[in-house]
């Protein structure tokens, strides 16, 4: 186990469920701009229905609020506006009590802000937990790889900051195994296999992802050779030229003290015999060179990949009587033995540290003793755990004492099932991904499969100006109120797809989209089709400031999420620490927060 510190202090379960009954005060009002369809949005009339304001109104404030954000922290705002109570939890003044319509965008604007993961106050500083976890001591190996080379940069900025956090980890409960749910292709499972030396079973369920992963495994394993190959030349070649450069002092050194002695007086000379000024030499030169021969002997052990074994041409220098005879073979001969034990000892570690790809799929009453033959006391984490498999794999990690501690970061919340989302559907299932705290489920929550979809989306995209897409949506939208009225369907269970992207005009897209549904689009005359899109064109502001309101509120609907997460685990007793870390950056990665939960040691 690593010299630790002891580990952050986060919020215990009470006030944990005082956050979520805040947010869920919020949500209750809010949550039927998440859950209103866009695709439906000019059929149902989902403007009027839901929003008091005008749209150029929205989204200049919405725009301006996400200037803010960029610009000034928002926790002294917050604060003033707490102490006042004018528009945090002051709901009214954001809905209309009547008519449940937005009224005030501007208070709604800082309340999802205020409701935002980051705001809340849950997280933990990952510097804290590093710090904690790693105590005193450095990173390990590998500062030499560069993982970008074969990974894009997203995958590859996750993969470091996660393999870094589960080493550090493993280090701290003395760890060697570690088990990767929803592995997918391999790169998180290799890089905590080749560069920290852990064994990891990567378990996914696709028998594609598998074969892929133990080839790309292959490929990384050449990568490192490569790199390890560089280091060792460019270390050999520093090696050398450190020699050369000894050598040349030495000599110079040597070339002094022989002229210092023949320059002694005259009579002094013509006593003095080789052997009478040997002594006095050894006892200052030879044990100097015993010395830095030493020193390279244990800078050996200390660089991996260095050689110094021709590192000892400094005997070239001195007469051949003046040469110990162990002094130089001796040491180069353990230190050929010892380079060779080394090199034994790290090919055995080697073999040890592998990476198992596995394919099975993972449910929560999965028993892992059926697909890991050697389980034991071992780590669990999923980097992008899809749907159901991120609350599955905490329920593994509180199910099984062998799993000490587990790192998961989830995706896809719209994949997500949802116990009382269809209450009067009978169905046989016992564990559902949302909700898993009981508060929740005393509550009978439900997020529904639109709000969840818009958890999906990305803040920061807004954050970063790269804008929304509001034409692909609007297309979509108007198509809709194309196929109601003019072939009498008003629910369709087929998708259109990405259409858009293939469309030279809205004409275009209309007639893909009809054949792609099975519609027979020569019915529809092009006027037809015009005459829509000119219809609905002004009101193309409405669905982008209503996309943009949806936008906005996706992070209070993944703090919902994750809340739910962090209380199931403070409700089980034998886990010690749980916590919520901002582990990538959000603008690289936007399915940034793991949640981290580790037992009591033993």
């Amino acid at each position: 186990m690593a010299a630790s510190f002891p580990l952050p202090v986060t919020q215990d379960l009470f006030a944990l469920r005082a956050k979520l009954q805040e947010l869920l005060q919020f949500l209750r009002k809010a949550l039927s701009i998440s859950n209103a369809h866009t695709v439906d949005f000019y059929t149902e009339s989902v403007w009027e229905q839901l929003i008091d304001l005008r749209p150029d109104t929205v989204l200049g404030v919405l725009r301006k609020s996400v200037a803010e954000a960029e610009a000034r922290p928002l926790e002294a705002r917050l604060l003033a506006e707490a102490e006042t109570q004018s528009g945090i939890t002051n709901f009214p003044k954001i809905f209309c009590e009547t008519s449940q319509k937005l009224v005030s965008v501007e208070a709604f604007a800082l309340a999802v802000r205020y409701y935002s993961v980051q705001n809340l106050g849950i997280c933990t500083p990952f510097e804290q937990l590093r710090t904690a976890l790693q105590g005193s001591q450095k990173q390990r190996t590998g500062e030499n790889v560069k993982p970008d080379e074969f990974m894009n940069l997203k995958k590859s900025h996750e993969v470091q900051a996660m393999s870094e956090l589960v080493s550090s980890i493993a280090d701290y409960y003395g760890i060697k195994q570690v088990i990767d749910l929803g592995s997918g292709k391999g790169y998180l499972s290799s890089f905590l296999s080749l560069k920290y030396g852990l064994k990891v079973y990567g378990i996914d369920s696709s028998n594609t992802n598998t074969h892929g992963a133990e080839e790309r495994n292959r490929k990384l394993k050449k990568h490192w050779k490569v790199y390890h190959t560089r280091s060792k030349l460019d270390a050999n070649g520093l090696a050398l030229k450190m020699t050369k450069e000894r050598k040349v002092q030495d000599e110079i050194k040597y070339k002094v003290d022989i002229e210092g002695i023949c320059n002694s007086s005259s009579a002094n000379q013509e006593k003095m015999s080789t052997s009478d000024f040997l002594p006095d030499f050894s006892n200052s030169v030879i044990p100097n060179i015993r010395t830095q021969m030493e020193n390279l002997h244990v800078y050996s052990h200390q660089e991996e990949n260095l050689c110094f074994e021709n590192a000892f041409s400094l005997t070239d220098l001195l007469p051949a009587n003046a040469i110990e005879p162990a002094l130089f073979q001796t040491p180069k001969t353990k230190m050929s033995e010892t380079n060779k034990e080394r090199r034994k000892h790290i090919s055995k570690s080697s073999e040890l540290n592998i990476y198992s790809p596995l394919t099975s799929v993972i449910t929560a009453d999965s028993q892992l003793q059926d697909i890991i033959k050697d389980l034991e006391d071992c780590l669990m984490v999923g980097l992008h755990t899809c749907g159901d498999l991120a609350p599955n794999t905490l329920r593994i990690f509180t199910a099984k004492s062998e799993i000490k501690g587990v790192c998961s970061v989830g995706c896809c919340y719209h994949l997500l099932s949802e116990e009382f989302e269809n209450p009067h559907k009978e169905s046989t299932q016992e564990k559902w991904g949302f909700p898993m705290c009981q508060y929740l489920k005393e509550e009978r929550w439900c997020c529904g499969r639109n709000a969840r979809m818009s958890a999906c989306l990305a803040l920061e995209r807004v954050a970063v100006g790269q804008g929304l897409p509001t034409e692909s949506l609007f297309y979509r939208a108007v198509l809709q109120d194309i196929i109601k009225e003019c072939y009498g369907i008003t629910k369709c269970d087929r998708h259109v797809g990405k259409i858009y992207s293939k469309s030279s005009s809205f004409p275009d897209y209309v007639r893909k989209s009809l054949k792609k549904l099975g519609l027979d689009e020569s019915k529809l005359p092009e006027k037809v089709i015009m005459d829509y899109y000119e219809k609905y064109k002004p009101r193309m502001n409405e669905l982008e400031a209503f996309n943009m309101l949806k936008v906005v509120l996706a992070p209070c609907i993944e703090a919902l999420i994750l809340l739910d997460r962090l209380c199931y685990l403070k409700e089980q007793e034998d886990i010690a620490w749980v916590a919520l870390v901002k582990l990538f950056d959000p603008v690289k990665s936007p399915r940034c927060y793991a949640i981290i939960a580790l037992k009591k040691q033993q």
